[in-house]
């Protein structure tokens, strides 16, 4: 028998290197694939932040006044006290006289006594008659403002003792005043007055009634409201009973 024929011609050169078309195509789409997966891809920047908001100021507190530990000179304060009262002569001492201050006193009303600035003494001999007259920056207190601080201002003259009459505000001379009557801590005929008005404050003790009410009617005060209901002088009330307050 003879050999089976060669399917392929002897003269024919071997072809290398020829790749299967099913190759070739699968290399083409791996080649297209990886050149698509490779373009950059677009990055997105975050956006800009608002600017932060400037922290809110916070206000300093204002301050307290600083309290006076010496006494200026204040004629206009001084021309304001009467050199006589019920036919008897008033002692004015000279502000170089006397050690108290501003500041001493100030103590006496609190916040208040903060913006004391002056102060001008005064008394009467017989009967005896004493008077601190005050003049303060602003704010102005009133004669209301002061009752917090009528005990103190008691205790500040000499009132001290076990029983004590309750303070009433008075309309005296058309003015309202603070008045603390006598009591078994007191001298026979005691009384204790404060008011403010216009910047200036007052306190006043003393034991002659008659000489107490001329004192009050040349100084200066705040005007009472009309029609009022408070007590006056003689302590008889214009209507119904008056604001009290513990001494």
């Amino acid at each position: 028998m003879a050999p089976p024929m060669p399917t392929t011609p002897p003269d024919a050169a071997p072809r290398r290197g020829v790749m299967p078309v099913t190759v070739l195509v699968l290399v083409s789409s791996a080649v297209v694939w990886g050149a698509c997966s490779t373009q950059p891809t677009l990055s997105v920047l975050p956006s800009a932040s608002p600017p932060a908001a400037a922290p809110t100021a916070t206000p300093a507190p204002t301050p307290m006044p600083t309290p006076y530990f010496t006494n200026p000179p204040d004629p206009e304060l001084v021309a304001l006290i009467p050199t006589e009262v019920a036919g008897q002569a008033v002692t004015i001492p000279a502000i170089t006289d006397f050690s108290v201050t501003p500041g001493d006193i100030g103590e006496v009303y609190g916040p208040i006594g903060l913006r004391f600035r002056s102060l001008q003494l005064a008394f009467v001999s017989q009967p005896r008659l004493s008077l601190y007259a005050i003049r303060m920056q602003p704010p102005f207190a009133t004669t209301a403002d002061l009752e917090a601080y009528l005990a103190e201002a008691g205790r500040y003259v000499g009132i001290a003792g076990l029983h004590r009459e309750p303070w009433t505000l008075q309309q005296i001379a058309g003015h309202l005043v603070w008045v603390r009557p006598e009591d078994n801590a007191t001298l026979t005929g005691t009384r204790v007055y404060t008011w403010a008005t216009d910047g200036l404050v007052f306190l006043m003790i003393g034991v002659n009634e008659t000489q107490n009410l001329a004192m009050l009617a040349g100084l200066p005060g705040e005007p009472a409201p009309t029609p009022t209901s408070l007590p006056s002088a003689s302590g008889s009330p214009s209507a119904e009973p008056g604001a009290s307050a513990s001494p």
